[in-house]
């Protein structure tokens, strides 16, 4: 898992408004070598944020616009390590333990002793430069475990990468929320390399991908005889993966009844196989992802309100692909090396024209179409560049309009009786919501079926029945 720290040379954000003591702290702290950039107020503060990423970040409470409460939440947004420290008038100290308690490192009272200043920001810098070995650390032994590669240098990347390395730390339920092909299990698979159960079983299993009817016994396993053709007792995903992690996918498609058994065995961490009358207790670390909004599952009573606070302990939200931009070429090039390699072909380029392509496109699969088209594109390319024509992303332009007496209403059959001809209105209608909410969601079938306020299973044999299935 790669994520991108701050260079030892980052500077020292300094927000203060007074030009006089803002000239004395820069010299204080350029005389020992620091860089400093400044900010006069909070929305030049947030704007020096943004483009120097700074290794610490020294604020006045007090600003002309804004104050050092914006800028530390600012700070915090954008990297929740990010050594802050606040300077206060002798006489407002409460404000400077309020700013502590909001995530603030140490404050400093005014008169600055300039002493004082460098002394407190080298021991910000100091636990800045452990907390970063530590993270590389983590995940230099990650890797030797077999953590997979996460791609990219977005902020809103580093964020889940910073919350991964929080959660693996503790034992706690965490729910990987995201669109369909954006990583959630490999992201699950980090979280269990970098966590202290790296040495036991990672087990997943996808709860949408599997018969209602043999999901329970997936899950918790069966006794001999329990019903037939038990021929004898199997163990379960919680059995297997004792003393790992038990990675749980799609968890909104759960069915309400088995919800309550799911959630008995994450509070007390036994169950009963199918067919068995003994509990069987599990020491098991449980991640689950959903693409589904489970609030508006649970508002709809289509999901237990308790299940879903237990499994949301620690929640990490994983962006789609289209609000990481930045990281389409940089994983496009990885995929490239990755299939030439496994295809046995020189390197390929991308030409300009298909990187601008790449960016534009909306990506409604997420990595997982970004992959599968840069392969495609890989094993198509005869020559050493990778053109438009290999993407294959010319559907990406909107849909051609459609003469309102050439479109589909005007070829249903009207044959036979009234009940024949309504039943084929009622399929054209139910045919063009499902196409319509596809469109809204941007592809993700989770989503669309919350549009049209229908079970995710029923919308997906819909999708066939249609043949609206890619």
């Amino acid at each position: 898992m790669s994520v991108r720290t701050r260079a030892a040379d980052a500077p020292i954000l300094l927000v203060e408004d007074k030009d006089s003591l803002r000239a004395m702290l820069r010299h204080a702290l350029e005389a020992q070598g620091h860089t400093v950039v400044e900010a006069r107020d909070q929305p030049e503060a947030e704007a020096a944020l943004r483009a120097s990423l700074p290794a610490v970040v020294l604020s006045d409470l007090r600003l002309t616009e804004g104050d050092g409460f914006g800028v530390l939440r600012a700070s915090k947004e954008l990297d929740p390590e990010l050594p802050v420290i606040v300077m206060t008038a002798f006489g407002s100290i409460q404000d400077a333990v309020a700013a502590m308690k909001e995530g603030a490192l140490d404050f400093l009272a005014k008169p600055v002793d300039p002493d004082h200043l460098l002394l407190m920001v080298e021991r910000a810098l100091t636990q800045r430069r452990m907390a970063t070995e530590n993270l590389i650390l983590k995940e230099e032994l990650a890797r030797r475990r077999g953590a997979p590669q996460i791609v990219g240098d977005d902020p809103q990347l580093k964020q889940v990468s910073l919350a991964l390395h929080r959660a693996a730390a503790t034992d706690t339920t965490v729910l990987l929320e995201g669109e369909s092909g954006t990583g959630k299990e490999l992201f699950a698979r980090a979280l269990h390399a970098l966590s202290p159960r790296a040495d036991g079983p990672f087990v997943a299993i996808n709860c949408a991908a599997i018969p209602e009817t043999l999901l329970e016994t997936e899950l918790f396993g069966h006794e001999k005889g329990a019903f037939t053709g038990a021929a004898g007792r199997k163990p379960g995903k919680f059995e297997l993966a004792h003393r790992g992690t038990l990675f749980l996918d799609e968890i909104g498609d759960l069915p309400l009844l088995l919800q309550a058994k799911i959630l008995r065995a994450l509070e007390e961490k036994q169950f009963e196989r199918v067919g068995g009358t003994l509990p069987l207790k599990v020491d098991v670390r449980v991640v689950a992802a959903t693409n589904r909004n489970l609030k508006a599952a649970v508002a709809a009573r289509q999901y237990r309100e308790d299940l879903f606070f237990r499994l949301s302990v620690f929640p990490i939200v994983i962006p789609p692909l289209r609000e990481r931009r930045k990281d389409i070429t940089t994983l496009a090039r990885y995929f490239i090396d990755r299939f030439c390699r496994e295809l046995n072909k020189r390197p390929l380029a991308l030409s300009p024209a298909a990187e601008h392509e790449l960016v534009e496109y909306r990506w409604p699969g997420n990595v997982r179409e970004l992959q599968n088209c840069i392969e495609r594109a890989a094993i198509l390319t005869e020559g050493e560049t990778i053109h438009p024509r290999h993407l294959n992303l010319s559907f990406r332009g909107p849909a051609p309009q459609v003469d309102e007496q050439d479109n589909a209403w005007s070829k249903i059959d009207l044959s036979g009786s009234m009940g024949d001809a309504s039943r084929r209105v009622l399929a054209e209608v139910e045919r063009r919501k499902i196409d319509q909410a596809l469109k809204e969601a941007a592809g993700n079938r989770g989503r669309a079926a919350e549009i049209l306020q229908v079970p995710y299973k029923s919308f997906v044999a819909k999708m066939r029945e249609y043949g609206l299935e890619a």
